[in-house]
């Protein structure tokens, strides 16, 4: 791929403003050397070693960011209201593939969201043949009747509108009004839908953990780039890793 469309896929700006940033000597290499729109990548210069303005690129195309997503703001590219890419440097949302969340957490839910622009990984995680674990913490509008773990465990539960049983989920008793659910599966407002299928109503949604990845100490509104490490800890799982009373996913997590 030539430097002219790298640079403008990852966002710097369009084709022609790109070329002024060239022409004006202020690409170069890790020596310092002035890089031209004919230098090639992948041959001649590898992504880390371009430097723009002497600072590093962007991550290069392939990555994978966590994002602790804050109440109030949508996974989505436009709308009236305060979005993720808001939270990101403004020329995230311009890269091409666009960086897209990995599922979706909505407006009223926080915690962990994933965006790539790595469209086979992200297949790979949403898949319905995948089954990634995924935790969850509800604060309800009132107190457990205390049948519901055995209902969300037993595979027959049927949401309202729909043909078929989620699968097993795993409830935790957090307290009067708390749960810890680890589902397998991502249906539409599916936890909200589940605890409304047992007469309750959640107030408050956070979502800690994704496969074998967690928030850790990142806070509300930060973001990084995941390592390869970290990555290969969202492989897909048959079943859900067992929580201790910490509430972190043990086993191969």
């Amino acid at each position: 791929m030539k430097l002219l469309r790298h640079l403008a896929n990852l966002g710097y700006g369009s084709r022609r403003e790109v070329m002024a940033m060239l022409r004006a000597g202020r690409v170069a290499d890790a020596r310092g050397d002035v890089l031209y729109a004919d230098d090639a990548l992948g041959t001649a210069i590898a992504h880390a070693d371009i430097r723009l303005d002497g600072e590093p690129l962007d991550p290069a195309p392939g990555v994978v960011l966590i994002l602790h997503k804050p109440v109030g703001c949508t996974c989505s590219t436009r709308d009236p209201g305060r979005v993720v890419y808001d939270l990101l440097p403004p020329r995230f949302r311009l890269r091409h593939p666009i960086l897209a969340p990995v599922g979706r957490l909505d407006r009223d839910t926080s915690g962990l969201l994933l965006l790539t622009d790595d469209g086979a990984l992200l297949h790979t995680i949403t898949s319905p043949r995948t089954h990634l674990p995924k935790v969850y913490e509800a604060t309800l509008a009132q107190d457990l009747r205390g049948d519901e773990g055995a209902l969300f465990a037993s595979g027959g539960l049927l949401l309202d509108g729909e043909s078929t049983p989620l699968r097993p989920a795993r409830m935790d008793v957090l307290g009067p009004r708390g749960a810890r659910l680890v589902l397998t599966e991502g249906r539409y407002h599916q936890v909200r839908r589940m605890f409304a299928a047992c007469g309750n109503r959640v107030v408050a949604l956070h979502r800690s953990r994704v496969g074998g990845l967690g928030l850790d100490d990142l806070e509300a509104g930060n973001w990084r780039v995941l390592a390869m490490d970290e990555v290969a800890r969202l492989r897909p799982q048959g079943s859900p890793a067992p929580i201790a009373q910490d509430g972190m996913m043990r086993g191969d997590g």
